[in-house]
């Protein structure tokens, strides 16, 4: 009975969808029922019903993965071979776009609503199950599960892959090492070029400070030398040591309390080697900021020089060019 009234509703009420609403390949339609009450008050509506999950599929060929699609725009399928290991999903996503103008948002979510990040490898999308949203159109997709290969396929494929990557070294490994080397080279005479005249700046400052430097130590002798005469005059030959003992002794403490001050304001003891240091950068500095020798660029150029340098160094090293033992013994 209840298939004989489904029948007569299906007659009675079902209509075909009318002409004029058909463009291209339109979503099919199902009518949907509201009970007002009686059979006789029962109203319909049409709802679009949601994309199946096989209008986007995944098989591999030549074993590469084939993803097939849907463009929204042109209503055509189309077909992507990716790269599994290369290809990114924002890459993949970005091919999409390119397909299709029409295309302004593509997205790919996992199977429990967190969106996949762009940088991530399709590799590792086609793991497990996700969904594909195109513009306001979600796909869930299924990849289907790829044979694993047996240990000893495995192992095969792995010696094949070290053989390539050795043949690689050997083809290319030298000319490599020899544009390299170039790129060193001209970076190097290049830094050299640009440190010229400031090194020969550097050497007239450095000349400069250092014999204002002496300078003021040859100063410094004599006035402790005089010092010591006049003491020595004034005790023989003026007054008494009576008179004068207590005079030196606040020479002596003055003399303590200079250096215990030089400590306050330097927090460094005063030890000669690094006074005349002190001395020596003090000097070097007020003289590179009159002749506006720049400081700060000159030690990142000779950074630069180094780290060239020790590249260059590097790429030269024996076991990086595969020599011989007997050429390596030698050049040691």
């Amino acid at each position: 009975m209840l298939a004989g009234l489904g029948r007569a509703v299906r007659s009675k009420w079902l209509l075909p969808v009318p002409l004029g609403r058909r463009t291209g390949r339109s979503a099919p339609q199902v009518w949907l029922w509201r009970n007002a009450g009686a059979w006789r008050g029962w109203e319909g509506a049409p709802y679009s019903t949601l994309v199946p999950s096989d209008e986007v599929t995944i098989n591999y060929r030549h074993g590469l993965p084939v993803i097939t699609l849907m463009l929204p725009t042109r209503s055509e399928r189309c077909q992507f071979t990716v790269k599994p290991v290369v290809t990114t999903v924002g890459a993949f996503l970005q091919d999409v776009q390119r397909e299709d103008k029409g295309v302004e948002r593509a997205e790919v979510f996992a199977t429990d609503g967190s969106k996949v990040s762009h940088a991530t490898l399709m590799e590792i999308l086609l793991m497990n199950d996700f969904k594909l949203v195109i513009n306001n159109t979600e796909y869930s997709v299924s990849p289907p599960v790829k044979d694993k290969l047996n240990s000893e396929h495995a192992t095969e494929m792995e010696d094949i892959k070290s053989l390539v990557h050795r043949l690689f070294v050997a083809l290319h490994l030298e000319d490599h090492q020899i544009r390299k080397e170039r790129e060193l080279l001209q970076k190097v005479d290049h830094l050299k070029e640009e440190l010229l005249p400031l090194e020969q700046m550097k050497a007239r400052i450095i000349n400069s400070a250092d014999a204002k430097t002496s300078r003021l130590l040859w100063v410094g002798l004599a006035l402790m030398s005089t010092q010591g005469g006049a003491l020595a005059w004034l005790t023989w030959w003026v007054y008494s040591w009576d008179i004068m003992e207590p005079v030196t002794y606040f020479i002596t403490y003055g003399t303590a309390m200079a250096f215990y001050a030089y400590f306050v304001l330097t927090k460094q003891d005063y030890i000669y080697p690094h006074a005349k240091d002190r001395q020596f950068l003090h000097y070097f500095y007020r003289k590179s900021k009159k002749q506006h020798f720049n400081v700060e660029r000159y030690n990142k150029l000779k950074d630069d020089l180094a780290e060239a340098e020790e590249s260059l160094r590097r790429l030269r090293q024996p076991l990086h060019l595969r020599l011989p033992i007997q050429e390596i013994n030698d050049k040691d």
